[in-house]
Order: C-alpha cells, then sequence, then structure tokens
C-alpha cells in the first residue's frame, strides 16, 4: 500500500436550501426544533436559545447580544450577517453550517462539535473552541483575535487567507490541519503541532518562538 502523502483538505459538501418559509421570532425558543425556514433581521439579544436544533434554514441579518445557544444543534444551515458581541454557545453542535459576513466578538464553544462547516469572510475576537471536536472545517478569508484550540481534536481543517493574533493548541490533537496560508503572530503549546502542516517561511518566522518554548540558547 502506498504511503498517503499530503495534506488532506476539509471535505465540505455546500449547503443547498430550497423551498424556505419565512419565520418570526416566535419560532425560536430553547429547546424546540425549526426546519426549512428562513430568518432574516431579528434580534435575538438576551434569548434563551439553549437546546435548540435548526435545520436546513437560512437566519440572515441576526443580533444575538449574549444569546444563550448552550448545547444548540444547526444542521445543514446558512448563517449570515451575524452580530454577537458576546456569543454563548458551549457544545453547540453544528453540522454541514455555512457562517458568512459575521462579526462576533467573544464566542464561548467548548466542547462543541462542528463537523463540515465553511466560515468565510468573518471577523472573530476571542473564540473558545476547548476541548472541542472539529472535522472538516475551513476558515476562508477571516480575522481572529485569539482561537483556543487546547483540548480539542481537530482533524482536516483549514486556514485560507486568513489572519490570527493568537493560536492555543496546547495538549490538541491535530490531524491534517493546514496553517500554510494563515498569518500567525503567536502560538501558545507549540509541542502539540504535530499533525499541523506550515511553510518554510512560517516555520522560521517562529523559529525565536519555537527555541524558547524548548529551551535552546540561541547565541552568535
Amino acid at each position: 500500500m502506498a504511503k498517503r502523502t499530503g495534506t488532506t483538505a476539509p471535505r465540505l459538501d455546500p449547503v443547498r436550501l430550497l423551498g424556505l418559509t419565512d419565520g418570526d421570532e416566535g419560532a425560536l425558543d430553547a429547546h424546540d426544533s425549526v426546519e426549512g425556514l428562513r430568518f432574516a433581521d431579528l434580534d435575538l439579544s438576551h434569548r434563551d436559545l439553549s437546546g435548540i436544533t435548526i435545520s436546513e434554514s437560512l437566519l440572515t441579518g441576526i443580533r444575538a447580544d449574549q444569546t444563550d445557544f448552550r448545547a444548540a444543534s444547526f444542521l445543514d444551515s446558512r448563517l449570515e450577517r451575524w452580530d454577537a458581541p458576546i456569543l454563548l454557545a458551549p457544545r453547540i453542535r453544528l453540522r454541514d453550517v455555512e457562517l458568512e459576513g459575521s462579526r462576533v466578538g467573544s464566542a464561548d464553544c467548548y466542547d462543541a462539535n462542528w463537523q463540515s462547516v465553511r466560515v468565510t469572510g468573518c471577523k472573530l475576537g476571542f473564540v473558545n473552541l476547548r476541548g472541542a471536536v472539529l472535522q472538516d472545517v475551513l476558515f476562508e478569508d477571516c480575522t481572529i483575535d485569539e482561537l483556543d484550540l487546547a483540548d480539542a481534536t481537530a482533524t482536516r481543517v483549514r486556514f485560507v487567507d486568513c489572519t490570527l493574533n493568537s493560536l492555543d493548541v496546547t495538549r490538541a490533537r491535530l490531524t491534517d490541519v493546514d496553517l500554510r496560508t494563515l498569518e500567525l503572530r503567536r502560538i501558545a503549546g507549540v509541542e502539540h503541532l504535530r499533525g499541523a502542516t506550515m511553510t518554510p517561511f512560517q516555520v522560521g518566522e517562529l523559529a525565536a518562538m519555537f527555541a524558547e518554548q524548548f529551551g535552546i540558547r540561541v547565541e552568535d
């Protein structure tokens, strides 16, 4: 059997939404399930949507300041133009989801499960994915201040033309995590980068950080 070479890209299918019915805010309540609806220009601030399941739906132009999405599920859905200064979403489940053109200040998504997720053209502040499971996830044309993947399991995750100020991969388990077109300024837990792919230039840029992490004294 030939040995596999190269980094495997995320396996993503486009989300196709047909025949949607317009929904209203009253259809969104904690622990409810909604399917095949389009929600536009809603203010969900201070709403408890914990445990809600949203499938085959479009949510666009949504403000969600301090909304509780604890253990919520989004399946086969597209989220566009979300404005969420504080997003509380621990243990959220995303499957076949596209997030586009959105701004999130602080996203608390620890212990989440993301499968087949595309994040495009978003500005993200602090994203807490500690202990999360990420499989087939693409970040494209995004600006991220801090991404915490400590204790996470990430498989086929790719960053394309993104800027990331700080990445924490402490005790993370990485497989085919592609950082090659990511502008990255700081990494915590560099000893746990096994399974990531970087360019020679990136490795050179981070050489001082690697030396410091492993206790290497660099002198002329």
